[in-house]
């Protein structure tokens, strides 16, 4: 089992912002996670939420080892031509070490304070494809031609090329049985998502199957979930080793609303017996 610690940056400072990713780098995390809003989802909506991509580029710079991504990128914000370039930025920025973490985006409020576009559903997925198909793209090849319905790219090149081959990791952020995650099946090297363990057992055999219908080896693709720690520990480890039993492979824990002694004590008393599962 591999963790990541989400330090998702509503309220935060960059210098807090800093100091947690080092934190988790230091404790041996895989990765360290930011989210992709341009508002606070909780407390002051006023208050402070540094942009994403940037922000990664920053973290980028100021640790060494963890692997650094964002839990996701909503593929209506950018255009992923743009998305395309930022991410090989920060993967060279990085020295390889991005996860390519993208969905179909969710909030519609945020769109519509901001002015960005929110498609229907079915759209937003048949988007996300397309867009998918325009990141690996320009991040493999050279004179890209892609004539979708929503993106077009005439003879594009994007270089550098990242330091990771073919491409970072590409996570699906995803829920939905009867779009997103057969786009899942097809294009993700990782399925990121929520609920308890019924509900994701359920849903990653749909992944499996969509998978096999797509030609892939269904175990190519890695299952993630979020961990909180607000439980006891022993609730906690439990859940663990019932997500590890139906395929799960990486969990990102939630920063806990207790303070960082809870997730001193989890590091200590419960993650050395999570580590092999």
């Amino acid at each position: 089992m591999r963790f990541g610690i989400d330090i998702s940056q509503h309220q935060l400072s960059w210098d807090e912002l800093v100091r947690r990713a080092r934190y988790a780098e230091d404790a041996g995390f895989d990765g360290a996670w930011v989210f992709d809003h341009f508002k606070p989802l909780y407390g002051d909506p006023s208050g402070p939420c540094l942009e994403g991509w940037t922000l990664l580029a920053g973290l980028a710079q100021a640790t060494t080892r963890i692997r650094l991504g964002t839990l996701v990128t909503g593929i209506t914000y950018r255009h992923p031509s743009v998305l395309a370039a930022e991410a090989v930025t920060v993967d060279h920025i990085s020295a390889g070490r991005l996860e390519l973490g993208v969905g179909a985006a969710w909030f519609q409020g945020e769109h519509d304070e901001l002015g960005i576009p929110f498609p229907p559903a079915p759209e937003r997925v048949k988007r996300l494809e397309e867009a998918i198909e325009v990141l690996t793209s320009l991040m493999t090849k050279k004179g890209v031609t892609f004539d979708g319905r929503f993106y077009k790219l005439r003879d594009a090149d994007y270089n550098p090329k990242p330091v990771q081959t073919p491409h970072p990791p590409l996570w699906i952020g995803a829920g939905g049985e009867k779009l997103m995650l057969p786009l899942v099946g097809r294009r993700a090297d990782v399925w990121h998502s929520f609920g308890p363990v019924e509900l994701l057992e359920r849903r990653s055999a749909i992944v499996d199957e969509s998978a096999r219908t797509a030609g892939r080896d269904p175990s190519s693709i890695m299952r993630a979930t979020a961990l909180s720690l607000s439980e006891e520990f022993d609730v906690v480890r439990k859940h663990v080793e019932q997500l590890a039993g139906i395929g799960i492979g990486y969990l990102t824990v939630s920063w806990p609303s207790e303070g960082q002694s809870r997730l001193d004590s989890f590091i200590e008393k419960v993650l050395p017996d999570l580590v092999d599962l």
